[in-house]
């Protein structure tokens, strides 16, 4: 593992829209941090009502003389917040200063800060330069690197949205010693993630690191992110716009957002429904013949020790099957209603494919919790 005070860059290669991902402590206070952004009279740092005390000083202190007027915007935290009226605060703060092509938005905050940012400069003016700034551990292993960006609907999760890359993604190890317990486990199931679907020695070393992770051991946080940016920066490269292998990415997230939606946003994290949703994801893959038990359960104990739930909650004590059916119905994987897993082909390879409904609401009454 290498030294997390030494900065290292990982570059998302995608011609002219390419950018580098810097991973290391003390980052985000740095004025040196953002010189590759391009100037501009007018920086609009948005943030949320948690992260703000933290570090919105630090990175103010960063901006200034880099930019003549730097405006904050200070959203209330939580997914129940990522609807439009909350991104039209974003909106509000970039119209009410008179803000121009040029100016640059600044990300401070976790993935919901991330994704709503990222809209907003997709669409202000129809495109300004934004920086992801992720101070979470799921926003730095997964949601600020790739360029998706999105706000959610009652009937789904990130629906409506764009994709459209930053400038800048600046990985400040040093946030994650700030993260509620919670907030770790569920950007450890993002990292576990990357090991079933393309390397296999990287979930080998997460199971070997899982205890340093979770007591948040400088060395392992940095080795994590890095080798989590590394094949996500690899994977986008090939797909930007998640037409082919890109999909692969959201592994546990077809019944993930299930749970999300079913149970109402912010009930359960992100990380957490991902987590409960590759335990749901590696027992269909079991069912398809394409796994053995064996995995199945090795996977389950390794999210079990990150601090995560393996058993699905029941959304519907009467219909609850159904309900998960139809929130899946809904994800953008699906077509024609019919609903695409990702699965593992093999330990270390992942594939996108339908299932029979019969063998899903199997899996549906297998993984979830007694009522």
């Amino acid at each position: 593992m290498k030294d997390q005070t030494i900065p290292t860059t990982v570059q998302i290669a995608l011609d002219e829209r390419s950018y580098p991902i810097v991973i290391g402590a003390g980052l985000l206070g740095h004025a040196t941090t953002y010189a590759v952004v391009p100037p501009a009279a007018t920086a609009l740092i948005v943030t949320n009502t948690t992260v703000a005390p933290l570090y919105e000083a630090k990175l103010r202190q960063a901006l200034t003389g880099r930019y003549k007027q730097i405006h904050t915007v200070r959203l209330p935290d939580g997914e129940a917040y990522k609807d439009w009226a909350t991104l039209n605060q974003i909106f509000d703060a970039l119209l009410g200063q008179g803000a121009d092509r040029k100016t640059v938005l600044f990300a401070l905050g976790g993935g919901v800060v991330g994704d709503m940012t990222g809209f907003a400069a997709a669409s202000y003016m129809r495109g300004v330069p934004f920086v992801q700034i992720p101070t979470t551990l799921l926003a730095q292993v997964d949601s600020s690197v790739g360029g998706k960006t999105a706000i959610n609907h009652p009937l789904g999760k990130n629906m409506i949205g764009a994709f459209y890359q930053p400038r800048l993604v600046v990985c400040d190890l040093a946030t994650l010693q700030t993260l509620p317990p919670r907030e770790l486990s569920a950007g450890l199931a993002e990292v576990i993630k990357y090991g079933p679907i393309a390397d296999m020695a990287f979930l080998d070393w997460t199971e070997q690191h899982i205890d340093a992770l979770t007591a948040r051991d400088p060395a392992a946080l940095a080795h994590a992110v890095q080798r989590s940016c590394e094949i996500k920066a690899e994977v986008v490269g090939q797909d930007e716009r998640e037409s082919g292998i890109r999909a692969i990415l959201n592994f546990g997230h077809t019944f993930g957002h299930a749970i999300e939606a079913g149970l109402g946003f912010g009930v359960w994290l992100h990380g957490e429904a991902v987590g409960c949703g590759m335990v749901m994801a590696a027992h269909l893959s079991q069912r398809l013949g394409l796994v053995e038990m064996a995995f199945v359960e090795r996977l389950t104990a390794l999210i079990a020790r990150a601090g995560l739930a393996t058993k699905a909650p029941v959304i519907d004590k009467e219909h609850n099957v159904d309900h998960y059916l139809g929130h899946m119905r809904l994800d953008k994987k699906a077509e024609g209603g019919d609903i695409k897993f990702v699965v593992i082909q093999s330990p270390g390879q992942a594939a996108v494919q339908s299932a029979p409904d019969a063998m899903v609401r199997e899996v549906i009454a297998h993984c979830c919790a007694n009522p």
